[in-house]
């Protein structure tokens, strides 16, 4: 089994989250992808609580077909997200699935600074996606899907802090997140969102 590791806050998860997965299971060499949310942001970030994240990205998955997985295996890690240690613990447990990382071209600069980033370079394969106006660098042996100057299509500049902010302020977030999940964030009044749909 090949699968692509798609790590994130989530908070919330959104369109391009949602494009950006479909992108790597019809480009990339890979027969699944997990949506991994993280239960603790690394640099101590405010998060939704960890299940209301878990429950959006099942339903962000859902329109996504069975080859979209939601796990929580940083839940039972606990503590702040690292994505080496989340990486480790999987390949323990799925001693005979070859797995990816999904990371934004935006990100990819940041790697060697992240907590054990050489020894998770060398430990998966890196799967880097193109976003509008971010130069994706090749090589070392990564996969880089969406790149600028390819043809490939550039995903919608869209961001968690975006949609968040919108919603504390009571302006509509129609068009930037799925329809399930922005139904889940309104009946369950997260970021602070009005309880009409806007």
């Amino acid at each position: 089994m090949r699968v692509a590791l798609f790590g994130g806050s989530f908070n919330p998860p959104h369109l391009a989250h949602q494009m950006a997965a479909l992108y790597v299971l019809e480009t990339a060499p890979v027969d699944e992808l997990w949506i991994i949310p993280a239960f603790r942001h690394a640099h101590g970030k405010a998060l939704a609580p960890f299940p209301d994240r878990l429950a959006m990205c099942e339903l962000a998955a859902r329109a996504l077909g069975p080859r979209a997985r939601v796990s929580d295996v940083e839940r039972e890690l606990g503590d702040e997200s690292r994505t080496l240690r989340t990486v480790r613990r999987l390949q323990e447990r799925f001693a005979t699935h070859a797995f990816q990382l999904v990371i934004g071209a935006d990100l990819l600069a940041e790697v060697p600074s992240w907590y054990g980033g050489a020894e998770l370079q060398a430990t998966v394969p890196f799967i880097v996606v193109g976003r509008a106006g971010v130069g994706s660098a090749q090589g070392g042996g990564r996969a880089v899907v969406g790149a600028p100057g390819q043809g490939a299509l550039a995903l919608p500049e869209i961001s968690s802090t975006q949609v968040r902010a919108a919603l504390a302020a009571g302006k509509s977030v129609e068009g930037l997140v799925p329809r399930a999940v922005l139904d889940y964030i309104y009946d369950h009044t997260l970021y602070k969102a009005s309880e009409e749909h806007a």
